[in-house]
């Protein structure tokens, strides 16, 4: 009865924001081999296959023979075998980090797991390739066991001597999108005014 009168869509979510912006990069930056781990897949990866291959890394099993999406079931948080270090010169990790080691999905449970995770995706990158990576920002504390929300100064710290930030935007409470944003100290030590915003970083690998 009420569909007449709502909106056509929700676009004002973080899902919808990150996963648009991030596809749009890497169509421009063209990379030679692009992996995704634990993205959406009705979201960023359906957007990156209607343009290129992709292949998608998951604890969680996906049956699937969509064109352009090669699926492999694999826990980032683990040992990562040989023939995967160095795999890739592009990764994008969306709104799936704050997830590692609290067992949502099925992963063991870790209260590391997100440092395991960003080690891990490091060593799937190749050096100089970038990492697209977003998380929800805000007061540091975890949600067990739903999500964490990092603080900014604690992520900066975190990828610290891995990645240099290339480019950093986000999304704030109200849902607006903040693009190319400069990383002032005012910003970093409030979070960007957010408690639960959507910080979205490109990275290079040092």
């Amino acid at each position: 009865m009420e569909d007449k009168s709502t909106k056509a869509a929700n676009i004002e979510g973080h899902y919808f924001l990150q996963d648009l912006v991030t596809a749009r990069r890497i169509f421009e930056k063209r990379p030679a081999r692009h992996v995704d781990v634990g993205s959406r897949i009705d979201g960023f990866v359906a957007h990156i296959a209607t343009f290129r291959e992709i292949e998608v890394f998951d604890i969680r099993p996906l049956y699937t023979d969509a064109p352009n999406i090669k699926f492999k079931q694999a826990d980032i948080m683990g040992e990562i075998p040989n023939e995967l270090h160095n795999y890739c010169d592009s990764i994008s990790c969306l709104h799936a980090l704050e997830h590692f080691g609290l067992g949502r999905y099925g992963d063991r449970v870790e209260y590391d797991g997100h440092l395991l995770g960003i080690k891990n995706l490091h060593t799937i990158l190749r050096r100089h390739g970038l990492l697209y990576l977003s998380v929800p920002i805000g007061s540091q504390h975890i949600e067990f066991n739903s999500h964490r929300v990092f603080s900014v100064e604690y992520l900066i710290d975190a990828l610290k001597g891995k990645f240099i930030t290339e480019n950093f935007a986000y999304i704030s409470d109200d849902g607006v999108y903040h693009a190319e944003v400069k990383m002032t100290d005012d910003l970093i030590k409030t979070n960007c005014g957010c408690k639960f915003g959507c910080g979205i970083f490109e990275l290079k690998k040092i």
